[in-house]
């Protein structure tokens, strides 16, 4: 029986993970980045203002992806968490700017509370040949 090698991803550009969980975990060609919330690594804090929140969230997950030699191009699946769903366009309008098509795969929910009073949570999973 072959084993899946895995490895454990993790930068200090990114925020530290607040539980029991790795910042990543790469596993064989995938890449699965746990759910990001807008914190600043540098102050564990959470940005203001839902477009900020949006926007450090992708950039916690574009430095997680970099710790495994990958970008925004290598996005397979997003899930999306989100304190209200009436930022859903404010979600599209930053994705706009990040990604081109072929657009990654993704879900999008309403959640009644994310970990710290966040207003947005992302997952993501990548592939890399």
């Amino acid at each position: 029986m072959m084993m899946l090698k895995m490895k454990i991803i993790s930068t200090d550009l990114a925020p530290k993970a607040i539980g029991t969980y790795s910042q990543a975990i790469q596993a064989g060609n995938f890449l699965f980045i746990s759910g990001q919330i807008p914190l600043c690594p540098k102050k564990m804090e959470l940005v203001e203002g839902i477009d900020n929140q949006i926007r450090q969230v992708f950039e916690n997950i574009k430095n997680i992806l970099e710790a495994s030699e990958m970008n925004y191009g290598h996005i397979v699946k997003l899930t999306v968490l989100l304190d209200n769903l009436d930022n859903f366009d404010n979600v599209n309008q930053i994705m706009s700017e990040i990604f081109e098509e072929p657009y990654p795969a993704r879900a999008a929910y309403q959640v009644g509370k994310l970990p710290k009073g966040s207003s947005v949570e992302i997952e993501t999973i990548a592939f890399k040949e």
